[in-house]
């Protein structure tokens, strides 16, 4: 009866650990499969290496007389833009909460199939969840070169090559909104998304 008691505790924490494992990803919508080798995009790319960890990038789409445009933003301050393919266009892209998700190799943490390649929603999950506003949140986060993210509204602190941990929170703040990601490398493909 012991060992079977045992059992049960072992495969009940094996349970707990898989969930909280699910529970470190973003439940919001999140779509993006993008194919560098057609655009050769060097801001992207810049976020792709594995060579240049701590350098990321913010992801957004943008539209203009008609014409959809991939922008690219990495906290080294380069910035690009890209026209949509017919294929991406018909993809129909969701950029996490708002039209932003932030990817790169983290500095920490780089054990795992994605040897500390992440994707981070570019909202502050804290703003959002104590103004209830998924709908549309507009609490957009700042790169800094250093790896770095910050609120616009709450000046709260993330740490990107960490897991998006927070810096400053108070008691019941979590860390920024992650999503699953995986690259083949700067002339590669980068997707992300939601589990």
């Amino acid at each position: 009866m012991r060992i079977l008691g045992t059992l049960l505790l072992a495969v009940s924490c094996c349970l707990l650990a898989a969930c909280s494992a699910d529970e470190e990803y973003s439940t919001h919508a999140c779509r993006f499969s993008y194919n560098n080798m057609i655009h050769n995009d060097a801001t992207l790319a810049s976020a792709m290496n594995n060579s240049s960890r701590g350098v990321f990038c913010l992801i957004s789409e943008n539209t203009r007389a008609g014409v959809k445009y991939i922008v690219f933003e990495n906290s080294a301050g380069m910035k690009s833009e890209q026209v949509e393919t017919a294929e991406e266009v018909e993809a129909k892209f969701i950029l996490g909460l708002n039209n932003g998700i932030i990817v790169g190799f983290q500095t920490l943490n780089t054990d795992g199939a994605n040897g500390g390649f992440v994707a981070y929603d570019v909202q502050c999950p804290n703003c959002v969840s104590r103004t209830n506003n998924t709908a549309n949140p507009n609490f957009r986060v700042t790169m800094e070169s250093s790896g770095i993210a910050t609120c616009s509204k709450c000046d709260k602190k993330y740490d990107m090559n960490n897991g998006g941990i927070i810096l400053n929170g108070e008691e019941g703040d979590r860390g920024l909104d992650k999503y699953v990601a995986s690259t083949t490398g700067p002339s590669g493909v980068v997707s992300v998304f939601r589990r």
